[in-house]
């Protein structure tokens, strides 16, 4: 039991002063003769008795209607905690993502948490709610109500940690309130899972909302399995979380139109494909029907007319091998002499390579530190006799710096599989293979540069800074087999590929996606993303023939998006949802430590109002004090 005014209680030593009355006998009586003295003392011992405990007991009943009076004007309460001097906070956490899209026993397990906490939270009191792509911040259930009711699913979940962070900024900063954050999700397994940390200032309450039904059928993944001069192999893979399909309709969708159209028996997983015309622009949809999630029912993608990738070589030696690399197919190259070299190109390529250059002048050094700020790649294969100086006049800028040459034999042992030039290329590291070799090579100074391939000694063959790419040794036949390796096509051709980022099939919203669009642009024109009535602007940076593209949380909305230059449209690309959220697997945190667990939002909300709940008892201590008040009046009147 607790007071508001507990300073009132002092009062109670009041209750010395009928004690000190009773126990005083301040009455003075007058002594009277009588004849029959025995009868009279008969008489005084009787009367005496009587009189004593009709003493004590009016004395115990004023005693007790003093301090019932005293202890009513303090206020008494009961809680189970000191709600009245410490105020209370409360953080919900509401998932809105794309999984909360499954059917619980009242429907969509979001809209059904958006009704509860509309009905168990009053309209009136203040709390922050947060979701994973808004935060409604100190705020009440009456000003946010029509935007909880129209509450849309968001692409990415936020993680607890990053829920946790967040909802510290919304709590007070006063240590004494009690902050109760509430987490309202279907807490799907994640590669990280639920386990938040225990704070001692913050209550982690949680509700799991659990579906009906954990069957669900998804697109997952579209690729090109396989290119001929004619057609283009399309292949899809399906999941299923629950149980087998013995007949899922799959089709094949090209600018909304039904071009193809097969059936595939799903028991976990399923790969299917289609056939399509090679060397045309397809703005393709596979579509799938599922009665659960929504959102994973489609997969857009998109095929454009190929752009190709401009590469200069400036030569001194045999240039045949990158002329094998660099096809027409896919590439515009051209190769020059040093003296005769024409700068003004130099803006309209993506890739210049320096094929074992003698020397490199000042002026060719000047062109291509503006060509490489311009965004644009650059190789250097240096040859067997260089100026030192004149390469690293070039080099040094990109923290890049050769030393002597050093005549020895010396193998190439060591891939950088995490660097991005061999991103899918080898299914697994090799552990062995045909080592290539160099007769003679440089020694790098490298400060921020990364190794790409390494000598057996740990040294750099080929160093990367950035979009400058320098090969450590000449390539010739001579000097070296590098180019008989099979190491020679996905480095050079990565390298290409990399100086102008074609689009690819498709990207994933909310990952960071980076793309080129080989567009030539007026000054301050800038390109959009536009589908319908969705009309995005990227970040972009624009270089001399490109325009580089990153998009992250933008656009927010699964589609093929046109890249509108003004009014052109240059060509397509395709955004679909993170499918992550399609695998209906839960986590179990009925046992975890630090958190609070209920069955339902209605259950949650009950305990913290029960909680919080402050039960008056002052209007008992007024009845007692009254009900001792009559107990003393009929001892008074009625006990002689």
């Amino acid at each position: 039991m607790q007071f508001k005014h507990p300073e009132i209680l002092y009062a109670l030593f009041a209750l010395l002063i009928p004690i000190i009355v009773h126990l005083f006998q301040l009455r003075k009586f007058q002594v009277e003769k009588f004849t029959n003295v025995a009868f009279l003392k008969q008489v005084n011992l009787q009367t005496r008795k009587s009189a004593i405990i009709k003493k004590w007991l009016t004395l115990l009943t004023r005693l007790l209607l003093l301090a019932a009076a005293i202890i009513a004007f303090a206020q008494p309460y009961t809680s189970k905690t000191n709600s009245l001097t410490t105020k209370a906070e409360t953080v919900i956490y509401l998932d809105n993502s794309f999984s909360l899209q499954a059917k619980g026993t009242q429907g969509e397990l979001l809209k059904r948490a958006v009704q509860d906490i509309i009905t168990e939270v009053p309209e009136d009191e203040n709390i922050s709610i947060i979701t994973n792509n808004q935060t409604f911040k100190n705020t009440t259930l009456k000003a946010i109500k029509n935007d909880l009711l129209q509450l849309e699913y968001a692409p990415n979940q936020l993680s607890s940690d990053a829920v946790l962070l967040k909802s510290k900024t919304l709590f007070n900063k006063n240590t004494n309130s009690i902050k109760n954050l509430v987490f309202i999700s279907d807490f799907q397994e994640k590669e990280k899972s639920f386990q938040p940390k225990a704070d001692s200032l913050i209550q982690i309450h949680a509700v799991a909302l659990q579906p009906v039904n954990t069957n669900n059928v998804s697109v997952d993944s579209v690729y090109i399995s396989k290119t001929t001069a004619t057609n283009i192999d399309i292949s899809v893979r399906l999941k299923n979380t629950g149980i087998a399909i013995e007949n899922l309709p799959v089709s094949l969708l090209n600018d909304g139109k039904l071009i193809a159209k097969t059936a595939v028996a799903l028991k976990g997983e399923a790969i299917t494909s289609f056939t399509i015309p090679a060397n045309e622009s397809i703005n393709g949809e596979i579509t799938i029907e599922d009665t659960q999630l929504q959102f994973d029912n489609s997969l857009f993608f998109n095929i454009n007319k190929a752009s190709k990738i401009n590469v200069l070589t400036i030569d001194d030696g045999n240039d045949a091998f990158l002329k094998r690399i660099f096809t027409e197919s896919e590439f515009n190259y051209a190769s020059t002499k040093q003296n005769q070299l024409n700068y003004s190109v130099f803006e309209k390529q993506n890739l210049i390579v320096l094929n074992e250059l003698k020397e490199i002048p000042n002026a060719l050094s000047t062109a291509l530190t503006a060509f490489t700020d311009n965004g644009g790649f650059l190789i250097v294969i240096p040859n067997e006799e260089i100026g030192l100086s004149s390469y690293n006049n070039l080099l040094l800028q990109s923290g890049l710096a050769f030393n002597a040459k050093t005549a020895s034999e010396k193998k190439i042992t060591t891939i950088n599989y995490s660097h991005p030039l061999y991103t899918n290329v080898f299914d697994k590291r090799v552990a062995n293979f045909q080592y290539p070799k160099v007769n003679s090579y440089y020694t790098f100074q490298t400060e921020n540069a990364s190794k790409v391939l390494q000598f057996e000694d740990a040294k750099s063959f080929l160093a990367n800074h950035k979009n400058v790419f320098v090969f450590a040794s000449a390539l010739n036949t001579k000097n070296s087999n590098f180019i008989n390796s099979p190491l020679i096509v996905p480095t050079l051709y990565n390298i290409a590929k990399r100086s102008l980022q074609i689009p690819d099939l498709y990207y994933t919203i909310g990952k960071e996606n980076k793309y080129d669009v080989a567009v030539t642009l007026q000054q301050d024109a800038i390109l959009s993303l536009v589908k319908e009535q969705v009309n995005t602007i990227p970040q972009q940076q624009y270089f001399n023939n490109k325009v580089s593209i990153i998009t992250n949380e933008t656009p927010n909305e699964a589609g093929i998006y046109s890249i509108i230059n003004k009014t052109e449209s240059i060509e397509n690309v395709s955004y679909n949802l993170d499918r992550t959220e399609s695998n209906l697997v839960y986590q179990d945190i009925s046992n975890l430590e630090n958190i609070k667990t209920s069955e339902s939002i209605t259950q949650l909300f009950n305990t913290l109002k029960s909680d919080s709940k402050i039960n008056e008892l002052w209007k008992w201590f007024v009845i007692f004090a009254l009900l001792f008040l009559v107990i003393e009046m009929a001892i008074l009147k009625y006990l002689k």
